[in-house]
């Protein structure tokens, strides 16, 4: 393999080279159906290749297909849709439009609407907030969650702080920051009998790519704990069966599964647990009845009592569209598409070796395709062992047209964990009376440290990826053998 220019970066039809990787690439994943993708990428991504573009940022964002867009443009230009908030005829059109998105979602996931509901929310992160808010935390209750979270998922424990319930976190271990789980047992046996016990973690994580075992959910339940699953991360490219696993509580983003629209996500909730959560406000759409003189409210029932203001009722059929995209591709086709690129992408990242035999990439979780999705995390490392600063490698990609991301993720446990930052490395940025303070300096205090990097180059596979995105990223990745950090 040969280091890539931004000439080559366009085209590498007549490389001699990249035909014998692709050759080689087939031949070893007979599975990928590489006409098959390339027929999906020219009739639905086409602006991909129009404009050079390697785009490697699928768990940061998913991309939507041309024929999405024309699909709910085709809506819009043939209709006239009113807030659903009414029975006037064009707030019933909208209003089954919703419906119909609401029940394809559950349809995708094969939860039967007499277990689930859908409550639509902004995203994953109001997904999430709304289960902080309106669970029933209280003194003698426990929020359990691993090291191995999004942000969104952590800022939860602020609520059940402030509820006073304790808050204890489950350790991942390197190098595949998997769960401890002789400690995960301990600590779910610790729950008190009768309290409301909630333990949050991630099918997948966002940070490495590690795909966390979902028969902690029934394993949990059956110690008294209602299970959260977060599955923003692991839905764009794995079947999430609801009808095989039972979370109380799934969170998603649409955008991440098929990129349109930006704005809608859900919260998918067991119909029996439904009943425990109490919101701490109320708002239009959300109550049957209100008062002023009377100081008083009552909610709606089910899903309506919690989809504060009005939905985002133009945009909700988009789903419905971007469900059926993917169910076009088939999930399972994805899946198995997304693992061959991603084991050949590793394999192709260790064998990067600089002349005194040190190897260039440094890998934070799993280095095969054994229980992991497309995340792939990592820092490059020069011939002395010194750290290639992730934003100087994010520079040169943007050169090039690659789409990758790096810094911590929104992830701070993993990230912690897979650097070996400890809790004294961490005393001088969240003690002391800190009031506030900037990322700046947090990397000015965590660079005196003598040990790894504070954050992290990350790439991801998707949809639309072809062998061709992640042969010109290792292209690329090679041009830092044996120059100098």
């Amino acid at each position: 393999m040969h280091a890539i220019t931004s000439q080559q970066s366009a085209s590498l039809e007549h490389d001699d080279i990249y035909q014998h990787a692709f050759a080689a690439f087939r031949q070893a994943h007979p599975e990928f159906d590489a006409d098959a993708v390339a027929e999906l990428r020219a009739r639905d991504y086409s602006r991909l290749d129009d404009l050079g573009h390697t785009y490697l940022d699928y768990t940061g964002g998913g991309l939507y297909a041309q024929s999405q867009i024309n699909a709910h443009m085709q809506m819009l230009h043939g209709g006239v849709y009113g807030n659903p908030h009414s029975s006037n005829p064009t707030s019933k059109v909208m209003t089954q439009l919703a419906e119909q998105a609401r029940a394809a979602v559950l349809r995708t996931f094969n939860a039967s609407p007499d277990d689930y509901a859908v409550i639509f929310t902004q995203n994953a992160s109001g997904a999430l907030k709304l289960v902080g808010e309106s669970y029933p935390f209280g003194p003698g209750s426990a929020y359990l969650l691993t090291f191995d979270n999004h942000n969104s998922v952590n800022g939860i424990r602020e609520f059940a702080r402030s509820k006073g319930a304790s808050i204890t976190y489950v350790p991942v271990l390197p190098p595949d920051l998997r769960m401890d789980e002789t400690r995960l047992e301990s600590l779910l046996d610790a729950a008190t009998p009768g309290t409301n016990n909630l333990f949050a973690f991630p099918a997948q994580s966002n940070f490495s790519g590690a795909q966390h075992d979902l028969g902690w959910i029934a394993r949990a339940q059956a110690k008294g704990w209602d299970v959260l699953l977060d599955a923003a991360a692991f839905a764009p490219t794995n079947r999430l069966d609801l009808s095989r696993w039972h979370p109380d509580f799934v969170s998603l983003s649409f955008y991440k599964i098929f990129g349109y629209p930006t704005g809608v996500g859900a919260l998918i909730v067991r119909r029996a647990v439904l009943g425990k959560l109490h919101r701490p406000w109320f708002a239009g759409g959300t109550i049957t009845i209100a008062s002023v003189q009377g100081d008083g409210h009552y909610l709606q029932e089910g899903e309506a009592g919690f989809e504060d203001g009005t939905i985002d009722y133009l945009n909700i059929p988009a789903v419905e569209i971007g469900l059926k995209h993917i169910e076009s591709v088939g999930i399972d086709t994805i899946h198995t598409r997304v693992l061959a690129l991603t084991d050949w992408l590793i394999k192709a990242l260790l064998d990067l070796r600089h002349a005194n035999g040190a190897p260039l990439v440094h890998f934070y979780g799993p280095t095969n395709t054994d229980r992991r999705g497309g995340t792939v995390t990592f820092n490059l490392f020069d011939p002395a062992g010194k750290l290639f600063d992730y934003h100087e490698v994010e520079a040169e990609a943007n050169v090039l047209n690659i789409s990758l991301r790096t810094g911590c993720f929104c992830n701070p446990g993993a990230g912690e964990q897979a650097h070996g930052i400890t809790r004294d490395d961490l005393a001088d940025c969240f003690g002391q009376g800190h009031e506030r303070m900037t990322f700046e300096e947090f990397i000015r205090v965590m660079s005196t440290r003598e040990k790894d990097a504070v954050g992290a180059v990350r790439v991801s596979t998707g949809v639309a990826s072809t062998f061709a995105d992640v042969y010109r990223f290792v292209q690329f990745v090679q041009t830092f053998l044996d120059r100098q950090a």
